[in-house]
């Protein structure tokens, strides 16, 4: 299916302003039907989100690409992501960062997701289940992190395992309708900045 995956790229992502060149060509190297349930393969390339079980779902291809470019996602980069769902995400991000932590709260997604990763050979995430809300500190600071789920505010834990300069890109918003995707970014120990991305909506974040 990589002819899909060309053609996702350059209808679905260029065409809608994605520029950035490592997240472009990390989806033209993912393959996106190895992250779908069975049956779905053959939607794995539309625009538009797949159900994967536990009330969960695989974002569309351009949410994909445009948090990861939102979020600056670079090599190098140790990059968290909270919510992994198929593991589709971490799997693109895989393809350029140096490292990349991905908490799923669903132990059952848990495993089809590790199984996904182990099959395709990456080596550089690490993925547990537990509370996507309070990070993963002892992996801390990161560069980057990226919450696939709607929340009424940026979690300060969160917030504060960021290293100078990193970015969070999360969507926040009281009900689903009224979700903005938010751009944080640390500036000092202290201060952060913000950017509102646009209306999206997501399944709610959960967490203690």
């Amino acid at each position: 299916m990589s002819d899909n995956r060309y053609r996702m790229v350059d209808r679905q992502l260029v065409r809608r302003g994605i520029s950035d060149r490592n997240v472009l060509d990390a989806m033209r190297d993912v393959a996106r039907e190895a992250f779908v349930d069975p049956g779905f393969e053959a939607f794995a390339y539309e625009d538009e989100p797949l159900p994967i079980g536990e009330g969960q779902t695989i974002s569309q291809p351009y949410i994909v690409a445009l948090m990861i470019e939102a979020a600056g996602v670079k090599p190098g980069d140790k990059v968290l992501e909270v919510g992994t769902g198929s593991g589709y995400a971490a799997a693109v991000m895989a393809g350029i960062a140096k490292s990349v932590y991905t908490i799923e709260r669903h132990a059952a997604l848990e495993q089809g997701a590790r199984g996904r990763f182990e099959k395709l050979g990456f080596d550089n995430i690490e993925l547990r289940v537990g509370d996507g809300t309070k990070g993963w500190p002892e992996a801390a600071p990161f560069d980057a992190i990226i919450v696939a789920a709607g929340a009424s505010k940026a979690p300060q834990r969160l917030m504060d395992q960021l290293d100078i300069g990193g970015r969070l890109v999360i969507p926040v918003g009281a009900e689903a309708r009224s979700q903005r995707l938010l751009k944080i970014t640390r500036v000092s120990g202290t201060q952060f900045e913000e950017e509102d991305l646009g209306g999206v909506r997501f399944v709610p974040l959960i967490g203690g």
